[in-house]
């Protein structure tokens, strides 16, 4: 984490389930840019503070997983993007609902597996 910090200026808040990854002043940035409503939509009751600069997570891994990379993108829709990833040649793995966010997991035609993640505290 260290590295990070000092390599791109990120910064590490441990939440106890993971640890947030942050870029001050990033949700500042996509309110002014591309997502003006970012601030109100990722608000509210148990978000933690700086939520919006969040470009990432540290989680624990598995007694039987190596540490490792794992990609996620924010999607408006999940249900949307795996049937498009479908349709494009894609696989979907799972679909999950947690209390933040509607997951789906997803390999793509040449085999690297990412995360399509919806923001949808209410699931």
């Amino acid at each position: 984490m260290a590295f990070y910090a000092e390599a791109f200026g990120w910064s590490f808040e441990d939440l106890g389930f993971a640890t947030m990854v942050r870029v001050p002043g990033y949700g500042d940035h996509l309110a002014a840019t591309s997502d003006p409503g970012i601030h109100e939509r990722q608000s509210g009751v148990g978000v933690p503070p700086g939520f919006a600069d969040c470009i990432g997570w540290v989680n624990p891994v598995g007694p039987d997983q190596e540490p490792h990379w794992h990609v996620s993108f924010t999607v408006e829709d999940r249900d949307a993007a795996a049937t498009a990833a479908e349709r494009l040649g894609g696989t979907v793995l799972a679909r999950s609902d947690t209390d933040w966010t509607k997951d789906a997991l997803i390999r793509d035609p040449q085999g690297a597996v990412f995360t399509a993640s919806q923001f949808d505290p209410g699931s």
